[in-house]
């Protein structure tokens, strides 16, 4: 099974945050998920990384695959906003991850459970 990490959890790994990195750790070793994360949350941590980063940030990424997005995925993100937005403010990035999952099947693991109010969508709390 996939789980796609969202990048809020990929950025406390990063952090130092010893929570995440048991997570991650559990998902591979012990639960056997294949770790994914969609392209926008890759895109979130790689933008946003100081140069002193870089190396440990590409390092730890090579061993999360990243799952492309696709003009099916792009078109029923923009069905997850629009209907979804308006209450409960989901942004793109959710949306378009959430669609990602609904296109490959798999689970969320994130902090933020409410960005993905969908159902059907497979969603679990981080920690």
């Amino acid at each position: 099974m996939r789980a796609y990490i969202d990048s809020d959890v990929l950025i406390w790994h990063l952090r130092g945050e010893q929570k995440a990195r048991n997570l991650l750790l559990q998902l591979r070793d012990e639960e056997h998920y294949d770790l994914y994360t969609g392209a926008i949350q890759r895109a979130e941590v790689v933008f946003f990384m100081k140069p002193e980063e870089e190396q440990d940030t590409k390092l730890f990424l090579s061993q999360i695959k990243t799952r492309s997005v696709d003009q099916e995925i792009v078109d029923n993100a923009g069905i997850l906003y629009r209907k979804w937005n308006p209450s409960h403010g989901i942004d793109v990035n959710d949306a378009i991850l959430a669609a990602t999952v609904i296109q490959t099947g798999g689970r969320i693991y994130t902090l933020n459970i409410k960005h993905f109010p969908m159902p059907g969508i497979n969603v679990q709390k981080a920690w």
